[in-house]
């Protein structure tokens, strides 16, 4: 397999050129790196060539690296029936440049890249409807970037007087607390299991 696989990375490097940045062979699966203004001639090539025929796009996603200046990494999985080889393809961007939409090749790209739109803030050209789908109309920014803070920025509730659902900044009313990590027991004065060695101790 890891044979077929470096074979089918070389031919991709003979016939794309400069628009392949590099692969490797890792688990029985072959990641290719691309150019961001390459990718869409890469698909193309990876569903049509006869050598590859990678026609189903099994998942789109992507993965947050804050300290790079392309902090984003824009991951694609393609499947080949014909030859049962999997094929992961990789491109890179920022918060601000956008990554051409990959739906007139593969239809199954549409929801995929409206998720990482919403999740990640990646802006996809060309994509017919890049709106949000997992998060609610009105929230803001983009959870899965690793700068996005675990409480969000909005808190949605039932405002009983208004009798309807009402916005409003997160307050956390709680005072903070400086917590004992090392003690599973951490405020607890009375353990479990104590009354026991007290029995024994009186006895003694």
């Amino acid at each position: 397999m890891e044979e077929t696989l470096s074979e089918l990375g070389k031919g991709l490097t003979s016939s794309l050129g400069s628009a392949i940045i590099g692969w490797t062979v890792e688990r029985e699966e072959l990641t290719v790196v691309v150019e961001r203004e390459s990718l869409l001639k890469v698909l193309k090539h990876l569903r049509d060539d006869g050598h590859c025929l990678f026609k189903q796009l099994t998942d789109l996603t992507a993965v947050d690296y804050p300290e790079r200046p392309e902090r984003f990494e824009v991951v694609y999985h393609l499947l080949s029936f014909k030859y049962n080889l999997r094929i992961r393809v990789k491109t890179s961007t920022d918060e601000e440049t956008f990554v051409e939409s990959a739906t007139d090749l593969f239809s199954a790209a549409s929801w995929f890249e409206r998720e990482v739109w919403d999740m990640y803030g990646v802006f996809f050209s060309g994509h017919p409807d890049l709106r949000r789908i997992l998060t609610d109309y009105g929230f803001e920014g983009h959870p899965q970037r690793k700068d996005f803070p675990l409480t969000g920025y909005i808190e949605v509730r039932y405002d009983e007087e208004q009798k309807r659902v009402v916005y409003e900044p997160v307050n956390l009313p709680q005072e903070f607390r400086s917590f004992d990590f090392t003690s599973p027991w951490e405020g607890m004065l009375h353990l479990p299991g104590d009354e026991k060695a007290d029995e024994a101790g009186g006895e003694a």
